[in-house]
């Protein structure tokens, strides 16, 4: 069984990673580094699953005999999980916009 606080902590440190990377990826595809663009999106992708992975764990244990409190700092690491998943969908688009 997953610790909450150390699962909390573990989606918020992932999550906030692959963000930055996306947004990197951003910057480096406004300067014209499409591989290095592709390749940072790469990177945040393999945080973002550790992140995800994190989360079902968290929910299959909910599901199971040891329910989950629904705690502010769960709320945040949701928060931070799902804007990494929507920060690496936009910078995908973006990026295809300054290929063009």
């Amino acid at each position: 069984m997953v610790g909450l606080e150390d699962a909390v902590m573990e989606i918020i440190i992932n999550a906030g990673q692959s963000r930055s990377l996306c947004f990197e990826a951003l910057h480096a595809a406004r300067q014209g580094e499409m591989e290095e663009a592709r390749n940072l999106l790469r990177e945040a992708d393999g945080y973002a699953r550790q992140a995800h992975h994190m989360q079902t764990r968290l929910i299959e244990q909910d599901a199971g005999e040891a329910r989950q409190p629904m705690t502010l700092i769960m709320v945040h690491a949701q928060d931070h999980l799902m804007n990494s998943l929507l920060a690496r969908e936009l910078s995908e688009e973006i990026i295809h916009l300054y290929q063009r």
